[in-house]
């Protein structure tokens, strides 16, 4: 199996027919979305900057933070225009276009919340992260054990979930532009909730 298999997607159509349809609703259970935004809560002080990827009509972002900004970058006008989060977003599809329009060093932090194994390009998608993010900014990667199945690379289909905390761990190592890269396991197995993990790179 070559390297380009190992991102390959059972659904082959283009993203933007499956994203088309709203999806007003979470994609981890309630204990998963307030463990995120406590998480979160950890990595922020007042006045930050948040860049959030692949993002939809909720950030999981805390409320008791004075942000300077919230960007965000999602599939879906109608999910993102019911954010309340949000001071901007832009409509765009990251395995077809992965440059931003956002200038250099313009983030305290990006986060992608349980989205991370629908890239076809992450390490591209990693690299320019890290051009927007300031000095020793930081990327918060995390995930569960939920994904739309047809729309995830077969390298996710196909491992567990340690396997995914690894293969994201990689994807932040082979830009070089990360010092730091460190998991937390945010929410252990547990028969009653959904399990949490996060990834977060410190930009060199």
């Amino acid at each position: 199996m070559n390297c380009d298999q190992f991102f390959a997607k059972e659904d082959t159509s283009d993203d933007s027919l499956f994203y088309e349809i709203q999806r007003l609703m979470t994609h981890i259970d309630d204990n998963a979305c307030m463990v995120l935004k406590g998480f979160y809560r950890s990595l922020l002080k007042d006045g930050d900057s948040v860049l959030d990827l692949m993002s939809s009509w909720v950030s999981h972002l805390p409320e008791d933070i004075n942000y300077s900004k919230v960007s965000t970058q999602g599939m879906n006008k109608v999910e993102l225009e019911a954010n309340p989060k949000l001071t901007d977003y832009i409509v765009q599809n990251l395995n077809t276009n992965h440059v931003y329009h956002y200038g250099d060093e313009e983030f305290d932090l990006c986060t992608i919340a349980v989205s991370v194994q629908y890239l076809t390009l992450p390490v591209r998608v990693f690299g320019e992260i890290a051009r927007v993010l300031k000095p020793n900014g930081k990327c918060s990667v995390s995930f569960s054990n939920r994904m739309f199945p047809t729309k995830a690379i077969l390298a996710w289909r196909m491992s567990s979930n340690e396997d995914h905390c690894n293969l994201v761990k990689q994807y932040f190592k082979m830009t070089d532009m990360y010092g730091d890269v460190k998991v937390e396991r945010l929410v252990e197995e547990n028969i009653h909730y959904d399990r949490l993990f996060a990834v977060i790179g410190i930009k060199n």
